[in-house]
């Protein structure tokens, strides 16, 4: 295995941890300085795949995804949360111990349905794969097990980061003009969640997830 490799398995490790500490954290502030790690690690591996293998392209990716996703889309939550004045901590739907049992039987599953996939790659960062399809259901978790609208958000992003990181490890990335287009679609969402919390906020002076389902009861 080489050097590059070998790097790539290590950051894939990290980014897994990361999700694991995503889906455990109580603290909002935390839960965003996570996300924005997340985003550090991906890009690394991102610059790294450039680097190993000559695509590239996944150096606009890597730019992209530093611009976005570590300094634009946590300034924006940090803003958020601020003009919000939101100072209390996640409330999950499930205790923490059990939604990390949870998380381990994704974990496994996600292995598992990833094994019969890698075989089939040829790239450097096949065996990465599982691990980018848990980070994906491990976020999927995150985002069902909350109640606040700001962690579900937080939820969505790094279930994107997982999606990208799954098609880097199949495919070293997609086509850069869908690139462009996700990053353009997310930082537009970005916004969009802004306001959508600022509604909410201004109509419920909460901003659980429960009073949704009343707006939808209406």
């Amino acid at each position: 295995m080489t050097l590059g490799a070998q790097l790539i398995n290590v950051l894939a490790a990290v980014m897994l941890l990361i999700a694991f500490a995503m889906l455990s954290q109580r603290r909002i502030l935390s839960l965003i300085e996570l996300f924005a790690w997340q985003g550090v690690v991906l890009a690394a591996s991102t610059f790294i795949v450039a680097y190993t293998t000559g695509q590239g392209h996944l150096y606009v990716s890597g730019i992209l995804t530093v611009a976005l996703k570590v300094v634009a889309l946590p300034w924006i939550l940090y803003r958020l949360i601020h003009r919000l004045n939101i100072r209390w901590d996640v409330e999950t739907l499930i205790n923490i111990p059990a939604t990390m049992l949870i998380g381990i039987a994704l974990v496994i599953f996600a292995f598992n349905l990833a094994q019969p996939i890698s075989q089939m790659a040829s790239t450097i960062t096949r065996a990465t794969l599982g691990i980018a399809m848990a980070c994906v259901l491990l976020s999927f978790l995150m985002m069902i097990t909350r109640r606040k609208a700001v962690p579900v958000v937080i939820g969505f992003l790094a279930m994107e980061n997982g999606l990208f990181f799954a098609a880097t490890s199949a495919t070293y990335g997609m086509p850069m003009v869908v690139e462009f287009g996700i990053a353009l679609d997310v930082l537009v969402g970005g916004f969009i969640f802004g306001i959508f919390f600022f509604q909410v906020r201004e109509t419920f002076d909460s901003l659980d997830t429960r009073h949704m389902e009343k707006l939808r009861e209406d």
